[in-house]
Parts: C-alpha cells; sequence; structure tokens
C-alpha cells in the first residue's frame, strides 16, 4: 500500500459540549453534521489493496468483507476516507441505523461473517477525508476536507451503494432540528468541526452534542448475586491519563437468565479462578464493600449516568450495551461530559 497518509491513523476526536456551538456574527465558523452511532472507521484504498481501521487501530477489513468488495468499485483507486460503519435495518417503514445488527458483525468465525455480511450487510457513512488520489488534504481546513470527501464519493450513484457521505449545514438553528429530529433514524447528536480547522489525530478538536450522557467502562470484575447465584453487578473503571485503571462504579438490575448468562461469560476470564477478590482493601474496595471476583480487563460496556463526584458515579448506572469496537486502553476519563471535580466558587455566581 503507497498512500500519502498510511494506516494506522488515530481519527480526530470530539469533545463533549452541553449544546450546538453558535455561529458568530458574520462568515459561519462552524460546520454542523449529524452524530452517527456505529464503528467509527477509516478507509484506506490503494487499488486492488484496502484496510479498514478502527478508533484503536485495528484492521476491521476481516469483518466487513462487503465493504472492501465495494471499495474497490465505489471509491477512487488511492482514498483514504473518515467515517462510520453502520448496519442498517428496517423498523416498520423507516430505515434506521441497528446497533445490535452491527454489533454481531465482530465474529470470530469466519463462517459466521461471511453470513452477516450477506444477512446484514454494512455501509460507511463518509464525513472526512485525508487523502485523495496522490494528495494528502489532513493539513488542509475542513472546507478543502469537504470538496475531497464529495470527490471521493460520488452522490450520483445507485441508492443500493455502500459508501455515503454525511450531510452538513452552517446554519446552528438547522442543527438544533436536527438533534432532535434525527434521533429516531438511529443518530445520538449533532457534531461541529470548525471550518478552517486542520485534521488533528487523536485530539479532541471537535464537539459533540448527545441526547443522553454516557460513558465507555472497562469492566474489570464482578460480584455475585445475594442470592448466590449469577451475577449482582459488573465493577466498572476508566483510566488516568498514565493509564491507571480506578474504579467508577457499577451496574446491574438484570434479569435471572441475565444474571446466569453473564456470570458465565465472566467464569473463564477470572484472574484467581479458586476464590474471589475479599481478602484485604485496595484503592477499588473498601474493607465493607463486599467480595469481588476480578476478571481480565477486556470487556468495555456503555453505561448511562447522571452525574460524576469525587471521579465517580454518584448512583448507579444503568447498562446500555457492550462496545466491542473500544480498545479497553481508550477508555479514559477525558471522555465525560462533566467535570470530574469543580471547585464550589466556579459553580455560585459572583
Amino acid at each position: 500500500m503507497d498512500l500519502p497518509v498510511m494506516p494506522p491513523i488515530a481519527p480526530m476526536l470530539a469533545k463533549a459540549v452541553p449544546s450546538v456551538p453558535d455561529q458568530p456574527d458574520g462568515d459561519p465558523v462552524w460546520s454542523y453534521e449529524p452524530k452517527w452511532d456505529g464503528f467509527r472507521a477509516l478507509i484506506f484504498r490503494d487499488g486492488d489493496e484496502v484496510a479498514i481501521g478502527s478508533r484503536g487501530g485495528k484492521d476491521l477489513a476481516r469483518y466487513f468483507p462487503e465493504l472492501v468488495a465495494a471499495a474497490k468499485t465505489e471509491l477512487p483507486d488511492k482514498v483514504v476516507l473518515d467515517g462510520e460503519i453502520g448496519v442498517p435495518a428496517l423498523i416498520g417503514d423507516t430505515h434506521r441505523l441497528d446497533w445490535d445488527s452491527l454489533a454481531q458483525r465482530i465474529h470470530p468465525a469466519e463462517s459466521r461473517v461471511t453470513m452477516l455480511s450477506e444477512k446484514t450487510p454494512a455501509i460507511f457513512i463518509g464525513f472526512d477525508a485525508l487523502a485523495l488520489e496522490t494528495t494528502s488534504v489532513k493539513d488542509e481546513p475542513f472546507a478543502v476536507r469537504r470538496e475531497a470527501l464529495l470527490r471521493a464519493i460520488n452522490g450520483s450513484r445507485p441508492k443500493d451503494r455502500s459508501f455515503h457521505v454525511s450531510r452538513v449545514t452552517t446554519d446552528s438553528a438547522v442543527a438544533e432540528d436536527w438533534f432532535s429530529a434525527f434521533e429516531g433514524a438511529g443518530l445520538d447528536g449533532v457534531v461541529a468541526k470548525r471550518l478552517d480547522g486542520v485534521y488533528v489525530e487523536n485530539k479532541r478538536e471537535m464537539m459533540k452534542v448527545k441526547h443522553k450522557r454516557t460513558a465507555d467502562c472497562v469492566v474489570f470484575g464482578y460480584r455475585v448475586h445475594k442470592s448466590g447465584t449469577g451475577l449482582g453487578s459488573m465493577l466498572l473503571g476508566l483510566h488516568t491519563d498514565d493509564g491507571e485503571l480506578h474504579m467508577v462504579g457499577g451496574t446491574g438490575a438484570f434479569s435471572d437468565a441475565k444474571r446466569i448468562e453473564l456470570q458465565e461469560m465472566f467464569e473463564p476470564m477470572r484472574l484467581d479462578p479458586d476464590k474471589p477478590s475479599g481478602a484485604q482493601p485496595t484503592r477499588w474496595r473498601s474493607e465493607k464493600s463486599g467480595e469481588w471476583i476480578p476478571i481480565r480487563p477486556e470487556l468495555v460496556v456503555e453505561v448511562a449516568y447522571d452525574q460524576m463526584e469525587n471521579h465517580r458515579f454518584r448512583h448507579t448506572v444503568k447498562f446500555l450495551r457492550w462496545r466491542p469496537d473500544r480498545d479497553p486502553e481508550s477508555c479514559g476519563y477525558d471522555q465525560l461530559e462533566v467535570p470530574l471535580t469543580y471547585d464550589l466558587h466556579d459553580v455560585l455566581e459572583g
């Protein structure tokens, strides 16, 4: 592969903000677009070579063979695009993105990957470009990159194409409407990019407004249910800037069948298969917090929460879904939508 921008590339990230940023008076500063709810991915094509980089730098191409094939027919010979992979589903008379079908696409068995690629084919929604033909546009403003994106993904192609382009607007009122109107289509907010901003790897240069406050956390242990059967709660952690995993809370409230299913799933992952970890207090547990069983910190879950206090969730959080596309090491405090701590005088008027 010989491209002006080579993999692996860490995608540009977004910082959570409470509302859609307003345009200043005069010339527009922001470009607004829907926030897609799928797997973030970068597509690299050089002729017959196609790579699909995940947010963590892993190649997703083996899980989405239909996108590899489509890239060879729908994209220019040399191109690097940033976007989102999603699986559309027909709900009633409306098409929307289906997260559950997308999550099932990450499977170790090649036969199942092939079957799902035909049963639940994925699409790619492009929202940025890093290179086109022999030219890198990574250091160009977004307005230039957007033009490259539109040239790379030709909107005149038939409706059954696999590669699409996300809509944009410079009207903040339209973006506010999108925030509510597009939710039913499987989108979860609005993203704002500076029109004059360049593409910065692994930095939170964009702004995002989401419908709900969520966090992607690492599952590092669990407690057995008080009945003695099944899982009682998952223990969740986030990484600090120095890479240390800190406990932030737990999530439970599963059905009886789900509790047993989760305990069976976690059993092979136990770090100490003979006994739970409960003898001595640690930074994750006081003497009164009860026994818990540590597991390999390999799984990531998305949870809904209300507030953080002293670097932990204030209340029990709600399990939303598994995040097989997220690398556990990438789950840090920097993703949270509110400050972890703040001074009282910063909150009081005057």
